[in-house]
C-alpha cells in the first residue's frame, strides 16, 4: 500500500509523513503494524472529540439508515441540517441566526466572499497579511504569501492585505471596502492572538465605513479556545462568522452564518447566487449536530482551558522560547526550525503525533482532541520534553 500511496495518490508534499493508518479510537491512531500514536493534533483541529467518538458515530449510522444525499443544498427540509442550523444560531449573538453549510472551510469562505461583495455591492476586500483561510484560488487570493500564490496567478483582484494586531491600519478600511476577513486568531502564522482590543476595533470601523466584519473560526471554533466560538473572548461580534473543521466531529464540514436579512442575497439577483450539490449532507450534518450538542452540553470548554494551564506547567523547558494561543490551540515556539523538523519527527518515532504550522517555521501545533484526558497529556508533554532534552 504504501508504493501506491505514491504512485496513485496526489501528494501535497515531495516528503509526506506515510503512516499506514489501521484504525483510530479516542486520542490514538493505530498503524498497520499495531503501534499506537498519541494525537496531539487532532487531524489539524478537526477531531474536537477526538477519533470515533460513540455519539458521533451513532448519530452517523442512524442516519444511513434513514436517507443519504437526496437532493441539491437548500431544495428539500432535511432535519439533520434544519437542527444544525438552529442549534448554531442558539449559541450565536444575534442576528447571526441564518447558516449556510458547505463542504470545507475554504468553501465557507468563498462563500462569505461572495455574500459580502453582493450585500454591498462593493468589491475591496482587506485580509491580514500572513492569513491562511483556504486553498481555493478565492481563498488564496486573501493570503499575501507571494510564494504560494505566484504559480496560480491572476487570482481575484482588489484584495489589500494589513498588519494583524495594528492599529494604524485599520485606517486602510474605508467606503470602498465591501469586506475586511480575519482569523480570529491567526493560524498558520503562528497562533496570533488578537491584543488590545484590536478585533473590536476593526468592527467599529467597519460599522462606521458599511464593511461586512467576516471572522474566519475554522481553527478556533467549536470549543477550542474555551469559549464555542473564539470572538468570545475578544468583546467583538462579526457579521458574518465562518466554521468548520472542528465543526463535522472527523467528517468534512464548512458553515457560513450571518443574519437572515443579509444571508438573503444569495437568494435573489440572481437565484442560486451561491450553490452547492453536497452542503447539508445530511449525514454529515448528524454527525455535526452530535459534535456541537456534546461541546455545548459538556464541560468540555471549561476543561480546554484548565488542559492549557497543564501543558503549559508541563512544557517548560530551555529549547522552548515561548507558548501561544488559548485553550487547546497551542503553538509550541522553539528556537529554530531545525530543532522543530527533529522533534516533529522524532515524535512520531516515540509514538506522539505533532505537527508543523503553515508559516512559522519555528512553531510545534498542539491541537489535542477536547476530550483528551490530563493523563495523556502528561504522557505526550513527557515524550516531547524527552525529545527536546536530546537537544542539550
Amino acid at each position: 500500500m504504501q508504493q501506491d500511496f505514491f504512485k496513485y495518490q496526489a501528494q501535497t508534499t515531495p516528503h509526506p509523513l506515510a503512516m499506514e493508518v489501521s484504525h483510530a479510537k479516542g486520542s490514538y491512531i493505530y498503524d498497520k503494524n499495531g503501534k499506537a500514536y498519541l494525537d496531539f493534533v487532532a487531524g489539524v483541529s478537526a477531531n474536537s472529540l477526538g477519533h470515533c467518538h460513540p455519539k458521533v458515530v451513532n448519530a452517523i449510522k442512524a442516519q444511513l439508515d434513514k436517507y443519504l444525499h437526496v437532493m441539491v443544498y437548500g431544495e428539500y427540509n432535511q432535519e439533520p441540517a434544519v437542527e444544525l442550523s438552529k442549534l448554531l444560531a442558539k449559541h450565536l449573538p444575534k442576528p447571526l441566526e441564518t447558516t449556510y453549510l458547505v463542504n470545507s472551510g475554504t468553501e465557507a469562505i468563498e462563500g462569505s466572499i461572495k455574500l459580502a461583495r453582493r450585500y454591498t455591492g462593493r468589491s475591496e476586500i482587506i485580509a491580514a497579511k500572513y492569513a491562511y483561510h483556504g486553498n481555493t484560488m478565492g481563498s488564496l487570493s486573501l493570503s499575501d504569501y507571494y510564494e504560494r500564490k505566484r504559480p496560480f496567478l491572476p487570482l481575484i483582484p482588489d484584495i489589500k492585505n494589513i498588519s494583524f494586531n495594528s492599529e494604524s491600519c485599520i485606517e486602510q478600511i474605508t467606503e470602498k471596502t465591501a469586506a475586511v476577513i480575519l482569523e480570529t486568531i491567526q493560524g498558520g502564522a503562528g497562533f496570533i492572538e488578537p491584543t488590545n482590543g484590536y478585533l473590536k476595533k476593526v468592527q467599529q470601523r467597519c460599522n462606521a465605513v458599511g464593511a461586512v466584519f467576516i471572522l474566519d473560526e475554522i481553527q478556533p471554533g467549536v470549543g477550542r479556545t474555551g469559549k464555542l466560538f473564539g470572538f468570545e473572548n475578544y468583546d467583538c461580534q462579526p457579521d458574518i462568522v465562518v466554521t468548520g473543521k472542528g465543526l463535522g466531529g472527523g467528517l468534512p464540514i464548512g458553515a457560513f452564518t450571518a443574519s437572515k436579512e443579509m444571508m438573503s442575497y444569495l437568494s435573489d439577483n440572481p437565484k442560486l447566487g451561491h450553490i452547492t450539490t453536497f452542503g447539508g449532507n445530511p449525514v454529515i450534518a448528524a454527525a455535526a449536530l452530535a459534535t456541537l450538542k456534546e461541546v455545548t452540553e459538556s464541560s468540555l470548554m471549561l476543561e480546554a482551558l484548565e488542559k492549557e494551564q497543564l501543558i503549559r506547567k508541563l512544557l517548560k523547558h530551555n529549547q522552548i522560547v515561548e507558548i501561544r494561543g488559548r485553550g487547546l490551540m497551542l503553538s509550541i515556539i522553539l528556537k529554530n526550525p531545525e530543532i522543530v523538523n527533529h522533534v516533529i519527527l522524532r515524535a512520531q518515532q516515540e509514538g506522539l503525533i505533532l505537527f508543523w504550522l503553515l508559516f512559522e517555521p519555528k512553531a510545534i501545533r498542539i491541537t489535542p482532541p477536547l476530550n483528551i484526558s490530563k493523563d495523556e497529556i502528561i504522557k505526550g508533554c513527557n515524550i516531547l520534553t524527552s525529545i527536546l532534552d536530546e537537544q542539550r
